[in-house]
């Protein structure tokens, strides 16, 4: 079933495609990812818990948005279902140091890791089901983004501390 704007009178189906942003006819996860930067910038100058509070609770409603969506459009992870991409690059601009560049090098890291699904991640994808399983696989690219930008980010600060 092709995911229709007219779709998003459900609540449920409204969160899980980040509203509107996985009607995206082309990269509609790299779009739901993109639309983390709002929420990050309504929360970033609270603290570091806060922050995380936030993004968790975020989570757990994705679990739910995400299953009863899949189940709407009878398909375990729908392509217009980028709630979790969302949110997992959220947790990637959480985890991260607030600057520009590692704002993209995040983006970039968690998009390719949710893309390939790299091992650990492809393990989440085919172990789980449902909407545990659509939001984790996210959460665990977010996890090896955070990484990377956190490695490259310590070693530009050796580079010039040297």
């Amino acid at each position: 079933m092709k995911a229709q704007f007219r779709d998003m009178a459900n609540p449920a189906v409204a969160v899980a495609l980040s509203f509107g942003l996985g009607l995206a006819s082309w990269a509609p996860g790299t779009f739901g990812a993109a639309g983390a930067f709002l929420p990050y910038f309504a929360i970033w100058q609270l603290g570091w818990a806060w922050q995380a509070i936030l993004t968790i609770l975020l989570f757990a409603l994705g679990c739910a948005v995400c299953d009863r969506t899949a189940a709407y459009y009878k398909v375990e992870d729908h392509s217009a279902i980028v709630w979790d991409e969302t949110i997992g690059m959220l947790m990637v601009l959480v985890l991260s140091p607030a600057t520009p560049l590692c704002w993209l090098l995040g983006f970039v890291a968690f998009r390719v890791l949710d893309i390939r699904k790299p091992w650990p991640i492809h393990l989440v994808e085919t172990h789980l089901r449902g909407g545990l399983a659509v939001m984790l696989d996210d959460a665990a690219a977010a996890l090896g983004a955070a990484g990377i930008v956190w490695l490259a980010y310590a070693g530009v600060v050796q580079v010039f501390t040297v």
